[in-house]
């Protein structure tokens, strides 16, 4: 059930109300529970004992590891849940990938070998909800919450169907205690809710697809266009990408407060970073921390030398990169990443060592006149091709594109619309930065005015999905 689709607010506008009626805190997270559970079963019924399974194992393990006195057997149970939650999870994305790369390095010495593949159809969402069950079972076992003892709160944890297929990945900490307490939707929160929902259905639709539609077209025929039309695709991309999941993210928190729920936010302006580290912080941000605080960390985090953080860092990213995709197109994606980070610390930690080095201390002179957000902007563009491309043969094709600098002939009046949205979002972006506040809009002292700017962009996403087929979350692939 797509958020960008008029099933998704049939079933917001059946829910709401019927939400409203109930009074109880346990009637209330029934009805979310079973709701969550049908929205998840929209794709596919079957993923839902996926789902049903995850949650079984790690409310029993989570409550067995907090009673247990013997740390040998909290860390046994912390294994039971990694091995059954990542289990299912490579076994369903990754089964068929490491077979082919196998079957690729064996095949260099024998090419008769043939092994097994499974037609495997990858459920909705497993990355994001394994994430965050794991994180449940690992804060336990690091002291750092309590587990619940009711199986339906904590199930419902697991799958709430704002954030579920797509994040933000949230924390035990943050969303449990939501869920365990008494909720009451504010005024304030329906309102923020209902404008946060439409300006992430906005930046979807009207951006995000409008720019994807070209990107779309551009990367499947890039034999046929000039250097300069597939470069400028590529640019596209990192707009579609951030529209398209901030956009998620957006319609996913607006939806939350429409329940009495604050979750987390997933981006801050990531594209006005000043270097990679910030723009880490800034994209995201619930994955990062994750990988952060429960891998990065768990290796050892900068704690043992410098030359162990870069390690740590690249394995980091590497890893990251290949929870996006079982693909090594995601695998170089985050390598790259790694470097860019690597590269970063060592210029932190470096800076005697460039102010001592005469060439290095140049090429810096060079940089500083260079504004630092946007060689970031470059660089993360960069790495977006590896995100986007289908395999190794489209970025040979894309290398041997930007061999013929030439204009080419697609039609100029589409390339400026695209532009035109990309200001709009640059402009909501800036806004935002400056307010502070994902609702601006209530800074806007006219009423009449507010509500006019977001009943037309309603009205826009509206006859956009109606005269359109509504395109995928990109995130919901992973």
């Amino acid at each position: 059930m797509l958020f960008n689709s008029f099933i998704f607010m049939f079933f917001l506008a059946f829910l709401l109300p019927s939400y409203y009626l109930l009074k109880t805190r346990r009637s209330r997270n029934i009805l979310l529970l079973v709701a969550s559970y049908v929205f998840y079963g929209y794709w596919d019924w079957r993923f839902c004992s996926l789902l049903l399974i995850s949650s079984i194992v790690d409310f029993l393990v989570g409550r067995s590891m907090y009673k247990s006195e013997y740390k040998s057997r909290r860390k046994l149970l912390l294994m039971v849940s990694l091995t059954a939650n990542l289990g299912i999870l490579g076994f369903f994305k990754y089964f068929n990938f490491f077979i082919d790369s196998f079957e690729a390095m064996i095949g260099i010495f024998n090419d008769n070998l043939d092994f097994l593949h499974i037609n495997l159809i990858l459920p909705v969402g497993i990355s994001f909800y394994t994430f965050q069950t794991l994180s449940y079972t690992i804060d336990i076992y690091r002291g750092k919450i309590t587990p619940t003892d009711n199986f339906f709160d904590f199930a419902l944890f697991v799958s709430f169907f704002p954030q579920l297929v797509a994040g933000p990945i949230e924390r035990a900490a943050h969303l449990l205690p939501q869920i365990s307490t008494v909720r009451k939707t504010t005024r304030e929160q329906f309102l923020d809710g209902s404008i946060l929902i439409v300006y992430g259905l906005f930046k979807k639709v009207m951006i995000g697809d409008t720019a994807g539609r070209y990107v779309d077209h551009i990367f499947a025929h890039m034999d046929l266009y000039s250097s300069w039309e597939v470069v400028f695709a590529l640019f596209m991309f990192s707009i579609q990408i951030y529209a398209d999941f901030s956009g998620y993210s957006h319609i996913a928190r607006g939806t939350a407060k429409l329940f009495g729920f604050e979750i987390m936010k997933n981006f801050e302006q990531p594209y006005l970073s000043t270097n990679i580290t910030e723009f880490w912080r800034r994209w995201h941000i619930s994955l990062s921390s994750w990988l952060k605080d429960y891998l990065y960390i768990s290796l050892g985090g900068n704690r043992r030398g410098m030359n162990r953080t870069y390690l740590n860092l690249m394995i980091t990213m590497i890893l990251g990169g290949l929870w996006h995709g079982a693909n090594w197109t995601f695998v170089i994606w985050g390598t790259l990443h790694g470097i860019y980070l690597a590269v970063h610390k060592f210029m932190i930690k470096g800076k005697k060592i460039v102010s001592d080095n005469k060439p290095l201390r140049s090429l810096g002179d060079i940089l500083s006149f260079l504004p630092s957000n946007i060689i970031t902007y470059l660089l993360v563009v960069i790495t977006w091709l590896f995100f986007r491309v289908k395999g190794i043969d489209d970025i040979s094709m894309f290398i041997s594109k930007c061999s013929d600098w030439t204009w080419g002939n697609y039609p100029l009046r589409f390339m400026t619309i695209l532009l035109g949205f990309t200001l709009i979002t640059m402009v909501f972006d800036i806004l935002e930065y400056i307010t502070h506040s994902h609702v601006y809009f209530k800074r806007i002292k006219s009423r009449s005015f507010m509500f006019g700017l977001i009943s037309t962009m309603f009205l826009s996403v509206v006859l956009f999905l109606i005269n359109s087929k509504p395109l995928p979350f990109i995130y919901f692939q992973f």
